[in-house]
């Protein structure tokens, strides 16, 4: 009987590993399963590959994404993804078996609806959607079993000069994002409550139950509508995940001598680091994508205070200038100040965030001058305040404040509007200038509603942000440090925290040119971003980008103020009748121009309370621009059919998310109810009940376990 049963468990083996082995893509990392309702379930296997080619301050990117199907049946798969906030997204390819397939931009609306008719007829098909300027979603119809689908995305960007280096950032997760209740719900859309909004099968991920319309009339929760979160490994998802999902190369051509290259992030490996150029890998050849990619670098040479690209075809020329603020000594004026520390101690900061924002205030308030006062406000779910009014910087309120401090704690939601108002609504002290220090991850959905918030409440205040965390939510952030009239910087809290901590800490200093505007003379320079040009800081740098009818030689001034004085710096620039390279500048000017727009639309910038008219243009002409300029946008996406039809069965295959890398230094906090059971129903043969229908080996291996029990339990019953 022992052998029989050794036998018979050999032939289940085979059978049940005959039906499945051949569509698992072993180099693509085996299995990744998830509990649904109790039951095991295989999600989609992704494979990503990140190509950048930088050029002085420009780059270049391509990411390919593979996915496979370990399934025996096919499914339809999406992805939630991030891209670098400034990212233009202006090409997508899709590859299956044999076919290469160009993706058309189309409007949102006729994306989903050709994506939806590919689906439905068999065909393979992908989707880019944009959910914020760095949060996109891909969707793949009829992934099937044993063929996967590569999509190939490329995008430029710019790289900003931060504290003396230039800064590559390539983001590689997307946080959790927790919404208020009722933001981005549609009129008429019921209002969950407020958290964290988890995948399921009848939600999925893109969230079409409230999808926006490029030609619908404008509404605020358009903005902030979210994606559902997809399942996470080491919370819902068991320890399987594979350790090399993301390989990276990059391709630097400085223009002039490397003085040093490093990342804090992912140690690296660099060669031919000569004559301005540098290849440089991943140490360890591939890495997960649990954090995001940061790449530092400095130039050898005379720093430039400003430089010019320009480009000119048939729709006419395109320019980028790029300004950095002179060098100058340090001020001896002091000003009071009013330092406002605003920490976000919601479930997300729990563990390492939290010691690192405790890290920062240590360093921050030892370095207060006498003459300031300060302020040290909690939030969560609500904001509370360290004291009742501004406290002088003495060592006695120091040493309280830093006693306060290091009792705080990350838990509960987060309430972010509640932390605003409270920096920012009471009076300033008399002679005083409020800078407020916001130390948070970001990790909210109504990133639309803060800014207006700061908007509004800002006054003669300016804010600092502070990233906290290693893959924050850097385009809130960044716009928060915009709209604040101050800068934003980043702190990864798995690095030297006493080290990065103090080095942030002496950042909070006045702007070194203020009050920015430009004489362009013969230029007619027209649409140019940002139209309100923020104030310099030192070791920045910043990009106008703008568009010009006259070529040939022109006399530019660029006007501030140096220290409260008045400062010029005139340019000569030549700009070109026709040319042969700098294709990348228009893309440049088209994106941020979209970003200037978005950035009125959600701010309330130049329109009045309540009125939509002003809106429905800005949403008009973001959408031209990503349709003339092939962008993908809030209301354009790209999209991609093949023409042969690979699923005979499409209405059978169930939507399934790929999983996601739990972010580095957070706990399961972040997540809300991410660690409890997924729920939903699929149909066909990938049922989230474990139901489903048995291949035909599963129904004769089955058939044949019957019969073995049959006949060997009654005899150990009797």
């Amino acid at each position: 009987m022992f052998r029989f049963v050794l036998c018979l468990l050999g032939l289940l083996g085979a059978l049940f590993g005959s039906s499945a082995g051949a569509a698992v893509a072993d180099d693509l990392g085996g299995r990744i399963e998830a509990r649904i309702n109790g039951k095991p379930v295989t999600l989609p296997l992704l494979k990503t590959d990140i190509d950048a080619d930088v050029q002085g301050d420009l780059a270049q990117v391509t990411v390919t994404q593979t996915f496979a199907n370990p399934l025996p049946e096919a499914v339809h798969a999406t992805y939630l993804f991030p891209l670098n906030e400034n990212a233009a997204v202006h090409a997508m390819r899709m590859e299956v078996g044999d076919e290469r397939i160009q993706a058309n931009i189309q409007r949102i609306e006729d994306a989903r609806a050709t994506f939806a008719k590919a689906r439905s007829e068999g065909r393979s098909a992908a989707l880019l959607s944009q959910h914020r300027p760095n949060m996109f979603t891909q969707d793949i119809a009829n992934l099937m079993p044993g063929l996967p689908v590569k999509v190939v995305l490329s995008y430029a960007q710019t790289v900003p000069r931060v504290d003396g280096a230039y800064e590559l950032v390539i983001p590689l997760v997307v946080g959790p994002r927790y919404q208020p209740q009722g933001a981005g719900v549609a009129p008429g859309q019921p209002a969950p409550g407020g958290g964290v909004q988890h995948w399921t099968a009848q939600t999925g991920t893109s969230g079409d139950a409230t999808a926006s319309n490029s030609q619908a009339t404008y509404g605020q929760w358009e903005i902030q509508q979210l994606p559902a979160y997809p399942p996470v490994f080491e919370l819902n998802v068991p320890e399987q995940i594979d350790p090399e999902r993301v390989g990276l190369n990059i391709h630097l051509n400085a223009g002039m001598p490397i003085t040093q290259i490093e990342s804090r992030t992912h140690p690296l490996t660099t060669t031919a680091a000569e004559n301005g150029r540098a290849e440089l890998r991943l140490a360890s050849g591939r890495t997960l994508d649990n954090r995001d990619f940061v790449l530092r670098y400095t130039l050898a040479g005379t720093r430039t205070q400003a430089g010019l690209l320009a480009y000119r075809d048939t729709r006419g020329g395109f320019f980028s200038l790029l300004l950095e603020p002179p060098q100058v000594p340090a001020s001896s004026e002091i000003t009071p100040r009013e330092m406002v520390f605003v920490l976000d101690c919601s479930g997300s900061m729990h563990g390492l965030p939290m010691d690192a924002s405790k890290a920062f205030m240590h360093a921050a308030l030892r370095q207060l001058r006498p003459s300031d006062s300060f302020r040290i406000i909690r939030f969560s779910d609500a904001a509370t305040e360290f004291s009742a009014q501004p406290l002088p910087a003495t060592a006695q309120n120091i040493q309280a404040g830093l006693r306060y401090t290091d009792t705080l704690n990350g838990e509960g939601g987060t309430e972010m509007s509640s932390g605003i108002r409270q920096a920012l609504a009471p009076a300033v002290p008399s002679g005083a200038l409020r800078i407020v220090t916001f130390l948070t991850d970001g990790y909210i959905g109504n990133e639309a509603e803060i800014l207006a918030l700061i908007r509004s409440h800002l006054g003669d205040a300016r804010l600092y942000a502070f990233g906290v965390g290693s893959s924050v939510n850097r385009y809130l952030l960044g716009e928060m440090g915009r709209v604040g009239r101050g800068f934003t910087r980043y702190m990864d809290p798995t690095e030297n925290l006493e080290k990065v901590a103090a080095e942030l800490a002496e950042r909070l200093q006045s702007p070194l040119l203020t009050d920015i505007r430009i004489d362009w003379g013969g230029m007619e320079v027209s649409e140019a971003s940002p139209e309100q040009i923020p104030d310099l800081f030192a070791g920045q740098s910043l990009r106008i980008q703008g568009r010009y009818r006259q070529p040939g030689l022109h006399t530019v001034t660029v006007h501030g103020r140096v220290q409260g004085r008045p400062a010029s710096l005139p340019l000569r620039i030549e700009l070109p009748e026709t040319s042969s390279e700098g294709e990348a500048v228009p893309l440049l000017w088209a994106r941020a121009r979209i970003g200037e727009l978005h950035y009125q639309l959600t701010t309330g910038v130049q329109r009045a309370e309540g009125e939509t008219a002003q809106a429905d243009v800005l949403k008009r002409q973001i959408t031209d621009l990503g349709l003339n300029f092939h962008l993908v946008t809030p209301w354009t996406a790209f999209v991609a059919v093949s023409e042969k039809i690979y699923n005979a069965h499409p209405e059978a295959a169930a939507t399934l998310p790929v999983p996601v890398a739990q972010v580095l230094g957070t706990t399961e906090r972040a997540y809300g109810e991410a660690a409890a059971p997924l729920t939903g129903t699929g149909s066909g043969t990938a049922t989230f009940s474990g139901g489903g229908t048995p291949e035909p080996a599963a129904l004769l291996g089955l058939a044949l376990l019957g019969l073995l029990l049959a006949r060997f339990w009654p005899r150990q019953l009797a």
